[in-house]
């Protein structure tokens, strides 16, 4: 209760300063403009028609992230012929600034919806290979010696020593990728977009309409948080096993 003081006195202080014409709404929509202005969008339905457009976006490039970054910690993580093949350009990828492929893409693959979802697969790939990499390289070798005594084919040591070892990380992972997936989606809908949140907010800024924007800024928090929130449910659900998962479910 006590940390939820300074923001409402900031929410206070925002709404007196507007009030009193100390801020421009051109520069500083108030708190109850932006309320009154959320309620309009949702009533006329482009809030939520904007918003699933983004969703859709950002899931999209989130699932490919995730299948192609699974299969290529598992080639790497499993071999070292598949290490010298896929980590070098790995690395090489993380330190691109995806931003800075924006051009390239669209003059490959136009201005529909390939280019932005590619961006925000590509943004949200980094961080779930170099996890799963991290994980399955850190498998305990006793268990994996133990798989080898049980006569464990190599499929069933995967499925039931290495991806179990590997999912601590592989979750951490997925957590930095979401949050990466909406950095993503903010860029790539600023760039030939005609929908979504980021295009709203675009459209917003030819009007000076601040109070738009910053609605579009309150829905990418909220898509944040939730989604932060959900892949925390998932640590819990999945990683019940662990001691430390124990204890903080606990102390939630």
């Amino acid at each position: 209760m006590r940390r939820a003081v300074s923001p409402l006195l900031i929410l206070a202080i925002w709404q007196a300063a507007s009030s009193s014409g100390l801020v421009s709404p051109q520069t500083l929509a108030s708190p109850w403009r932006i309320l009154v202005t959320m309620r309009g969008l949702i009533a006329d339905g482009s809030l939520l028609h904007n918003l699933s457009v983004s969703l859709v976006r950002a899931g999209s490039g989130l699932a490919i992230a995730i299948v192609a970054g699974v299969v290529l910690a598992l080639i790497a993580g499993l071999s070292r012929v598949g290490e010298d093949a896929i980590d070098g350009p790995m690395q090489m990828i993380r330190t691109l600034p995806a931003l800075a492929l924006v051009p390239l893409f669209i003059l490959w693959f136009g201005i529909g919806e390939t280019p932005k979802i590619a961006l925000i697969a590509l943004g949200a790939l980094v961080p779930i290979y170099l996890n799963l990499f991290k994980g399955i390289r850190s498998v305990d070798p006793k268990l994996l010696e133990m798989g080898r005594t049980l006569g464990l084919s190599r499929a069933q040591t995967i499925r039931d020593i290495v991806l179990p070892g590997a999912l601590p990380d592989l979750l951490v992972g997925l957590r930095f990728s979401v949050g990466i997936s909406w950095l993503m989606l903010v860029v790539a809908e600023q760039v030939n977009a005609n929908s979504g949140i980021g295009h709203m907010m675009m459209d917003a800024e030819d009007f000076l309409r601040t109070d738009i924007i910053l609605v579009g800024l309150l829905i990418y928090a909220a898509l944040g948080l939730i989604s932060d929130q959900i892949v925390r449910t998932m640590e819990r659900v999945f990683l019940a096993w662990r001691p430390q998962t124990v204890g903080l479910g606990r102390r939630g």
